[in-house]
C-alpha cells in the first residue's frame, strides 16, 4: 500500500478504512496521487480547502487521471472530513459539466484483429519504453478475461499464477475477490511477457507496470488504446475505431460467450448466473444487459423467449 504522508494523511487513511469495511470503492489509487500533490505544493496544509482541490483539478502537469474521477475522490473525502466535525470544503456534484455515458462500441472480428496487430506493431512516441511490451497483452487480458479496465491496469504480479493461469481479482467495484481463469494461449502469452518483465521492471509489484513502482492510470492507457486504434484505423474513418473504449474489450467478451452459447443452444437461464460470477456483476441486470447488445441475427434464432429477460433489462436511455 502506498504510505501516505501529507497533511492529510490521516483523514484518507482511515476514510479508505472505512469504505472497505462497508465494501465500497476506496478511491485509494486518486488519493495516493492527490496525496503527492499536496505533500509537493501545499506541505503544512492541514485543512482540505476549494483552492487545494481546484489547484489539483485543473494542474495539468500534476493530474494524472481523469478529471471527473479525481472531482468524485475529492469530493468523497471532502463529505468524510466534514462527517468528523472538521473543516473541509465539499467539491459540488455541478462543478464539473454532465458527462453523456456513451453506449458501448462493439467490435467486429475483423477490427477486434486490427486492434491487436496494432497494439503487436506499436511504435509510441513515449518515454515509457513498456508501451510496446505492455499494450498487446493487457489489451488481450482485458478481452479474453472479460476484466474492468483498472482490474487489469491494477493487477499485482503476486495474484497471476502462471502455471495454472488464474487471476486473482481484488479491486473491482464490490472490493469482493473473485477468480478468472485465462485460455492456455492467453497463458501462453503471459509467460513471455512475464520473461520480458523480469528484466523492464522487475522490482514493481505490477503486472503491468507505470511510473515510480505503481501501475497503469486510466490516463495512461486511454491514451495508448487511443493511439492504437488510430493505427487500426490507418486513415479509413472507421468511426467503431473513433468511438471504442478500453471498457468496450469487457463488452465484447461479454457479448462473445453469450452469442456463443446461443449458438450452440445452452440455456441461458442456467448459463447467465455463471457469467455474472466470472464478471464480477453486483446483479443480474448488469449481465443481462448484454442482450440487449447481441446481433439482430442472434436475436432472431427460434427457441428462446426474449420477453423473458426484457422485464429484468433496465432500458438504455
Amino acid at each position: 500500500m502506498y504510505e501516505f504522508s501529507s497533511g492529510f494523511a490521516n483523514d484518507i487513511l482511515a476514510m479508505i478504512a472505512f469504505r472497505e469495511q462497508i465494501g465500497v470503492t476506496t478511491y485509494e489509487y486518486l488519493l495516493s496521487v492527490f496525496d503527492q500533490f499536496c505533500r509537493k505544493y501545499y506541505q503544512n496544509a492541514t485543512v482540505l480547502t476549494r483552492e487545494i482541490i481546484l489547484d489539483w483539478l485543473t494542474n495539468e502537469k500534476e493530474r494524472h487521471n481523469c478529471v471527473e474521477h479525481n472531482a468524485v475522490a475529492v469530493r468523497q473525502l471532502g463529505k468524510f472530513i466534514a462527517a468528523e466535525s472538521k473543516p473541509a470544503y465539499i467539491l459540488p456534484n455541478n462543478v464539473l459539466p454532465v458527462r453523456t455515458r456513451s453506449s458501448p462500441q462493439i467490435l467486429t472480428n475483423k477490427e477486434l484483429q486490427e486492434l491487436f496487430i496494432a497494439a503487436d506493431h506499436i511504435d509510441y512516441p513515449h518515454p515509457n519504453s513498456y508501451t510496446n511490451v505492455v499494450a498487446p497483452v493487457l489489451f488481450r487480458l482485458l478481452y479474453t478475461c472479460g476484466l474492468r479496465p483498472n482490474e487489469g491496469r491494477e493487477l499485482k504480479r503476486e495474484h497471476v499464477d502462471l502455471t495454472s493461469g488464474s487471476i486473482l481479482i481484488v479491486h473491482n467495484k464490490q472490493k469482493k475477490e473473485r477468480i478468472v481463469v485465462m485460455s492456455d494461449d492467453m497463458r501462453k502469452l503471459c509467460v513471455e511477457y512475464e520473461q520480458k518483465w523480469r528484466i523492464i521492471a522487475a522490482d514493481n509489484p505490477y503486472f503491468f507496470p507505470g511510473e515510480n513502482n505503481q501501475p497503469y492510470t486510466a490516463q495512461q492507457l486511454g491514451r495508448l488504446f487511443r493511439y492504437c486504434c488510430r493505427k487500426a484505423d490507418n486513415g479509413r474513418g472507421n468511426a467503431a475505431f473513433a468511438r471504442v473504449r478500453p471498457y468496450d474489450l469487457r463488452h465484447r467478451f461479454a457479448t462473445t460467450i453469450i452469442q456463443r452459447w446461443v449458438t450452440e443452444k445452452r440455456d441461458l437461464y442456467a448459463m447467465l448466473p455463471y457469467l455474472r460470477a466470472y464478471m464480477g456483476h453486483k446483479s443480474f441486470a448488469s449481465t443481462e444487459y448484454y442482450i440487449h447488445l447481441l446481433p439482430e441475427t442472434i436475436m432472431d434464432i427460434s427457441g428462446i423467449d426474449w420477453t423473458v429477460f426484457e422485464s429484468l433489462i433496465p432500458e438504455v436511455k
